[in-house]
């Protein structure tokens, strides 16, 4: 289980959360006192050597107004090698350009507001959302008869699209395309009704609610919005609201779409409102297992035990999470960074915001280097290796079985503390035993958590009451 603390009951050098996995009577991290643990290299190697095709089940099931389905991370999907794009022999490196390009593309968006315009993209109206490449895939049907297809997990996201026959221009997914003519519960939406008016900066066509949205990184979808049925495993979800994709291109490559769990009305957990009293709830598994995440729906899903923060709502951004971070950890001891650099200015700017899309965890420059320095003094001990892709603290574990490495921890609003196991900060970006501070500085004053930090904790979400909560369970 995690433990998490208030900071003003007991000394910082005491802090710690109990970190354990018992799968197959091996440990990954073992904690033996409250600033340092063992970290098992070897095992820690293993996820770049693992890409075995998951299964994905369609028993999701409900109850008590609760919803499960099974995640998945784009690593794992097997069916990514049938398209040329993908290389399985870099996989890191795609990682890292995915990722630069989401971070690239909400610092634009946060930037610019509620929209921006590319030129040369076309002459309707163009949604600001975030890039939009994707880290994790759930399996839903969509029409009916249900036509089962990969979407998108994306938490900073307020749309839900499929692409849609006819295609005038349509990338490669693994599925077929979404023949709307052949769902019985396919409904266009017409211009000047209520579900268009809340698209974000929708349009007209032909008497129909017209949507585009384009992606930082050129990704781009549009089409018509309109009211289907979805299906959750043997769970059927009737009247949402999505965007039917005739003209689509980018990074999207074998997912169908995107389910946008964003904090906008338009999103899946927006639309069902009432049903999930804004309640959901996610687990990322870490890389290298051969099992699943979960998403889950509802407020039965909320744990009891869970580090319960409260939520930030930004007006600029209201599709992003964002909660209170008032600093960061080394071997139990918090890093003199001033709590300013965490906050979000009158101008909308800066905060710290929760993404599944985004990888490793940016933090405004000032914040990173001290940061940075302090793991670095208490990691002194470790051969270091060159700097790789966007991570400048590297290294060299080559024939280690174990290393000692320095605990790292968030400090959350409301006297919270959560402290990563090892795999969540120090990751393998080879075969050859090369391991990096799997943190980067960011461009601007926001900072973001990503989900290599986010892996393998429950990390819930109550939007009607504004909180978000860590652990109690591990995944």
């Amino acid at each position: 289980m995690f433990l998490f603390v208030p900071s003003q009951n007991i000394p910082l050098l005491l802090i710690l959360l109990i970190f354990s996995l018992t799968t197959n009577n091996t440990t990954s991290s073992l904690t033996i006192n409250s600033t340092h643990e063992i970290f098992n290299v070897k095992q820690a190697i293993t996820p770049l050597e693992t890409h075995e095709k998951i299964h994905v089940a369609d028993e999701n099931v409900q109850e008590n107004g609760t919803l499960k389905l099974e995640l998945i991370h784009r690593d794992k999907l097997q069916i990514f090698s049938r398209f040329s794009t993908y290389n399985k022999s870099n996989i890191f490196e795609d990682r890292m350009d995915r990722d630069s390009k989401r971070v690239s593309s909400i610092m634009q968006r946060i930037t610019n507001g509620v929209g921006y315009q590319v030129d040369g993209f076309g002459s309707d109206v163009v949604s600001g959302m975030d890039q939009g490449s994707g880290e994790y895939f759930v399996r839903i049907g969509v029409g009916s008869p249900p036509k089962d297809q990969y979407m998108v997990l994306d938490s900073g996201s307020d749309i839900v699209w499929v692409q849609c026959q006819p295609c005038t221009q349509c990338y490669h997914q693994s599925d077929p395309v979404f023949d709307p003519s052949l769902s019985v519960s396919f409904t266009g939406v017409p211009c000047r009704t209520p579900v268009c008016d809340r698209v974000e900066n929708s349009g007209c066509h032909a008497g129909r609610c017209k949507y585009e949205v384009m992606y930082g990184d050129g990704s781009y979808t549009k089409g018509t919005m309109a009211i289907e049925t979805l299906t959750f495993g043997h769970v059927t979800v009737k009247n949402v609201a999505i965007g039917c994709g005739h003209s689509n291109s980018g990074m999207f490559t074998a997912a169908a779409g995107l389910l946008g769990l964003g904090g906008g009305s338009m999103s899946l957990v927006g639309q069902l409102g009432g049903q999930t009293g804004g309640a959901f709830s996610y687990c990322l598994v870490s890389r290298g297992t051969g099992s699943t995440g979960s998403l889950e729906f509802g407020r039965g899903v909320l744990p009891m035990g869970a580090a319960w923060v409260p939520l930030i709502r930004n007006p600029l951004t209201p599709s992003f999470y964002y909660i209170g971070l008032l600093g960061l950890g080394v071997g139990g001891v918090q890093v003199p960074i001033s709590e300013d650099v965490f906050k979000i200015t009158e101008l909308g700017d800066g905060g710290v915001v929760m993404d599944t899309g985004t990888a490793v965890t940016r933090l405004p420059s000032v914040a990173y280097v001290a940061f940075r320095d302090a793991f670095l003094v208490e990691t002194a001990s470790l051969p270091r290796a060159p700097a790789v892709s966007i991570f400048d603290t590297c290294y060299d574990l080559d024939g280690f079985v174990t290393v000692r490495v320095p605990t790292v921890s968030f400090f959350l609003s409301g006297g919270q503390i959560l402290t990563l196991p090892a795999r969540n900060f120090l990751i393998p970006v080879n075969d050859k035993g090369t391991f990096c501070f799997a943190f980067a500085p960011s461009p601007t004053g926001l900072s973001i958590i990503g989900n290599i930090q986010q892996e393998g904790i429950q990390i819930s979400f109550d939007g009607a009451n504004g909180f978000v909560g860590f652990g109690p369970n591990i995944c």
